[in-house]
């Protein structure tokens, strides 16, 4: 793609990058095929090829408007384009770099300022968004349907073990996970515990920064970054073998910390030892020695549940990791069905649900009509968000499939 970037963007290092990303697209128009919002409205400008146009042209020094971030806005930055892409186009990276421009350019308004000033105050702090979780439940029979899908019931951690492992990973808390689904990384500790391996959380550490990230509020994103890097390296230092992820979202946000902060002179080489050692949990039992035997041993444990399993995007696009969690289900002795569209994101994309509820909405219940084909007994996810969205319209348990992993091995 031939580009003549405005003087203003071009010699920055964020007109480097987009230059770069924008001249390898061929305009073959392959991910239109896998875009879940071009498959919803039939835009070309709600499809990849044509936000990318819409980035090229503003970047070009076209005046962007209110459209022109509606369109950007609607994109749900799965990634599903670029392992579509035969041409390799960082999308994400580019996305990320158009809102952010237009976001400078086009002031929000009205109840959309509001809206995500909350969601960017909110969200990332995990006692003020527990505080305001345990008021929304209180107040749930009152409350627009809407909103009541989104507040999951109350719930509690299990034991998480005392036994001391030579063996030491580390595990990031997060920021809603807490909250909603205290049980998840609980889960993850018992499964290492069996194998000989003592998970820890790190105090100081946080969100991930992808939220605010996303939200176009950089500067203040890489700061939850650098303080979640501050936070695990003296760990690092005493030997933890991996950074472990239970949730994708921020399994694909750690993993790009390198990228992300590859300009920042004292913290480029911290960033990358951190996206080294980050592992999704799946990543970390396909590759331990002895997993899988003690997981095909617990085949026993009870009668086979029927499991959909539903990849999500910053799993299967996002990390590029496919086929590993099934591997693991399927080896606890799980039966695993069929899904349609497994490729297709399920609309919940981190806030996307809260800012483009219409849209969200109509995936959602695509996914779920592909999920609960063949009836299964549980659906099982690798993601908070995807969980919470997908367990808001259905009456089938949706749990995280280490969960899944830890029963069985009980």
């Amino acid at each position: 793609m031939e580009t003549h970037l405005a003087d203003w963007i071009k010699d920055t290092p964020q007109g480097k990058e987009a230059e770069a990303i924008l001249r390898t697209c061929v305009h073959c128009g392959f991910c239109t095929a896998t875009c879940p919002t071009y498959l919803l409205l039939g835009d070309e400008l709600d499809g990849p090829r044509g936000r990318i146009y819409l980035i090229k042209q503003v970047l070009e020094g076209a005046e962007p408007t209110a459209t022109t971030q509606l369109h950007l806005d609607r994109c749900l930055t799965c990634r599903n384009c670029e392992t579509t892409c035969p041409s390799g186009v960082q999308y994400g990276a580019l996305v990320d770099i158009g809102r952010d421009v237009v976001e400078k350019r086009v002031p929000r308004k009205g109840w959309d300022r509001v809206q995500r000033k909350l969601l960017r105050t909110v969200l990332p702090r995990p006692q003020l968004f527990g505080s305001a979780l345990s008021m929304g439940r209180i107040a749930k029979p009152f409350l627009p349907g809407g909103l009541k899908d989104k507040l999951p019931a109350a719930s509690k951690a299990k034991a998480w073990p005392a036994t001391q492992h030579s063996r030491k990973m580390l595990v990031l808390a997060g920021c809603v996970q807490p909250a909603m689904a205290p049980d998840i990384n609980a889960a993850t500790a018992r499964v290492l515990d069996r194998l000989g391996i003592q998970l820890v959380e790190a105090s100081q550490a946080g969100c991930c920064g992808a939220l605010r990230f996303h939200l176009n509020e950089h500067d203040t994103a890489l700061d939850d970054m650098r303080r979640n890097i501050d936070a695990w390296l003296p760990h690092v230092e005493q030997g933890v073998e991996a950074i472990v992820m239970t949730a994708s979202g921020c399994g694909v946000m750690v993993k790009e910390y390198a990228h992300v902060l590859r300009n920042d002179p004292r913290y480029a080489a911290k960033a990358e030892r951190v996206s080294k050692l980050t592992k999704d949990i799946a990543e970390v039992l396909i590759a331990e020695r002895g997993a899988l035997d003690k997981l095909s041993s617990r085949k026993a444990a009870g009668p086979p549940r029927t499991v959909a399993f539903h990849p999500p995007c910053t799993l299967q696009h996002g990390q590029q990791i496919r086929g590993i969690t099934e591997r693991l289900l399927a080896a606890a002795g799980f039966h695993l069905e069929p899904v349609g569209d497994a490729h297709l994101c399920c609309g919940s994309a981190g806030t996307y649900s809260v800012l483009q509820p219409v849209l969200s909405k109509q995936l959602r219940e695509n996914k779920l009509k592909n999920l609960e084909a063949n009836r299964p007994q549980v659906i099982a996810t690798a993601n908070i968000g995807c969980l919470t969205h997908l367990q808001g319209g259905t009456s089938t348990p949706v749990k995280h499939w280490i969960e899944l992993i830890d029963e069985r091995m009980s």
